[in-house]
């Protein structure tokens, strides 16, 4: 274990990226949890005010995000200044993330449909954040050999491509595919070659050239829907807190 730590870990430069994902995640979870708790009237917490004015946590983040980024390019990776500010950058992007919907819209939308945003784009990142950790820095490892570095390399190019897949997916308007094909290749590159959602980037670019496949895509997205929006939307109000119309 302790060998398999430090040539995984230690010796390509990842524990850094091992606690800022640890503080991202673990800072949504327990804003979502105050936030809910805020909302519901329960507990000691309370919004925050400045001269009447709601200060969002995304402020907050915003600066521990600065701090932490500008502080690990000066710290490095190789000192425990650079250990600490991984952390403070992780605590940072996870409480702007979970304010990325007021970002998107320049609007508080964080207990309506659209806030569903932020808790999409916090799977995608952690998502992301879990591929560079398991496989995307392959460098600096000390004693590998040539079938080694040709195998990690190759992990790279395979890590390459299924992000473009998974953009792909994005832009297609598949989002759960996307976040699950991060980890899943076959998720994502499904979500890829299937019809975009008529209300996607893709379907705006270039599906008004061809009003059959608009019109295939619409009865697609039909069907799906009336079959997987009501189990979708429990388990994202289970995570992210139901919107205010369906309180």
């Amino acid at each position: 274990m302790v060998h398999w730590w430090t040539r995984n870990i230690v010796d390509p430069g990842k524990l850094p990226l091992l606690l800022a994902l640890l503080a991202f995640v673990i800072t949504f979870l327990v804003t979502r949890c105050i936030t809910r708790l805020i909302r519901a009237g329960r507990g000691p917490f309370h919004d925050v005010s400045a001269g009447g004015q709601h200060v969002h946590h995304v402020v907050p983040g915003v600066v521990l995000m600065l701090a932490g980024g500008f502080g690990a390019v000066a710290a490095g990776t190789d000192s425990w200044v650079g250990a600490t500010t991984a952390v403070v950058f992780g605590i940072g992007a996870g409480l702007v993330l979970d304010e990325f919907a007021l970002i998107l819209y320049l609007h508080d939308v964080y207990w309506s449909e659209q806030g569903r945003r932020s808790v999409e784009a916090v799977v995608l990142t952690a998502a992301i954040a879990g591929t560079l950790l398991t496989g995307f820095l392959p460098f600096g490892v000390n004693g590998a050999g040539p079938v080694e570095r040709l195998v990690r390399y190759n992990l790279v190019l395979t890590v390459l491509a299924n992000l473009v897949v998974v953009l792909v997916a994005l832009v297609k308007g598949k989002y759960v595919m996307a976040v699950f094909g991060v980890l899943l290749p076959p998720v994502a590159l499904v979500g890829a070659l299937r019809l975009a959602r008529p209300d996607s980037l893709w379907a705006r670019w270039l599906y008004k050239r061809w009003p059959k496949v608009r019109a295939r895509a619409e009865r697609r997205a039909e069907r799906h829907d009336a079959r997987w929006n009501s189990v979708g939307r429990r388990m994202s109000n289970i995570l992210a807190g139901p919107p205010n119309d369906e309180r």
